[in-house]
């Protein structure tokens, strides 16, 4: 469905400047922007997947993954088509690299989208599987429905969108699950097509300062993100920048779409990462990706206790008290 975009801007002629994430594109009338989501028709911005639904799932919200926001939880997923990267190993590239043509997807109105989370008993309603900030009229009135109706709200993201957006939808957002995909103008060259991730990070504080619970998931893919530097650069900033009580989720890269060629990511590269942000000073790093590893679990910062057991996506145990540890008694964040 189309829909007139809520942030551009006229440039010249019948040119636009699309000003919801950081690419900023400048599109000539008729054209489309770079995520090809946003067309312009005689000077004005038009999204066109405004309530197109590609995917739609009930999920745990560990499968976010998102670790310390009412674990066990059940959030109704969904996402659209088209995205600001073109990631080369992405699990969803179908809809993900989405360009043109027919839409494999189905209109649903923010309403029925609340009531459908309200019927199947969810907590909240996360957006996902392709970049939400593409969909972001159609978030923002979803989001606003949700908070009217109790519910929660999650941004699935690869965090490249603009701070004027991420102003407008702050107030109805509660969760940020961003990708740090690296650390260096390489890693995001490579990875997203991008040189200057600086504004990433910045968003990102920004949404920590605005309330919103953030945890942070870097894929490490082999021979692209997996170097010291790069992890020992997310760990410093996450605790210098957002606090050392903010989740890191350094996932296994599994061989997908243009990097099949790749193996998966050695377990003994993920425990380096593990240790590296121990070592600098994070209280709650995991490891994704790796069934039945001890470090998919949550442990108390303070004394070491075992406070969460997961399996997959799923809590096994919860031995929380009212959010404390049951040995030691500190409140967990």
């Amino acid at each position: 469905m189309k829909r007139e975009a809520i942030l551009f801007e006229k440039v010249e002629d019948e040119k636009v400047r699309c000003n919801i994430c950081q690419r900023n594109c400048v599109i000539p009338g008729g054209k489309r922007g770079w995520c090809m989501t946003r067309v312009n028709y005689k000077g004005t911005l038009y999204s066109s997947i405004y309530g197109e639904v590609s995917s739609l799932s009930i999920n745990p919200i560990e499968k976010k993954p998102v670790f310390h926001f009412y674990p066990g939880s059940r959030w109704l997923s969904l996402g659209s088509l088209g995205c600001n990267f073109r990631c080369p190993g992405c699990q969803n590239w179908e809809i993900a690299h989405w360009k043109e043509g027919p839409m494999p997807s189905e209109y649903i109105s923010p309403e029925g989208l609340v009531s459908k989370a309200k019927a199947t008993g969810c907590m909240g309603i996360s957006w996902t599987f392709n970049e939400p900030t593409l969909w972001f009229e159609y978030t923002l009135d979803g989001a606003k429905l949700a908070k009217d109706n109790g519910l929660y709200t999650n941004y699935v993201t690869n965090g490249f969108i603009s701070e004027r957006a991420l102003e407008m939808i702050a107030p109805f957002l509660d969760v940020y699950r961003v990708d740090i995909k690296g650390f260096s103008e390489k890693a995001y060259s490579r990875i997203g097509q991008i040189k200057d991730f600086e504004g990433i990070l910045k968003v990102t504080e920004k949404a920590r300062q605005k309330g919103m619970h953030v945890e942070i998931v870097t894929n490490v893919i082999p021979g692209f993100n997996d170097q010291e530097t790069e992890l020992r650069g997310i760990a410093s900033w996450i605790k210098s920048n957002l606090g050392p009580d903010t989740p890191w989720h350094i996932t296994r890269f599994h061989p997908h779409h243009r990097l099949s060629h790749l193996s998966p990511t050695p377990i003994s590269d993920l425990e380096k990462g593990w240790s590296i942000g121990k070592d600098g000073g994070l209280w709650y790093v995991y490891l994704g990706n790796v069934p039945g590893h001890r470090n998919e679990n949550t442990f108390c910062h303070r004394c070491g206790e075992l406070l969460i057991e997961r399996y997959v996506f799923e809590v096994i145990k919860n031995r929380l008290e009212e959010d404390k540890c049951p040995r030691c008694k500190t409140q967990i964040a």
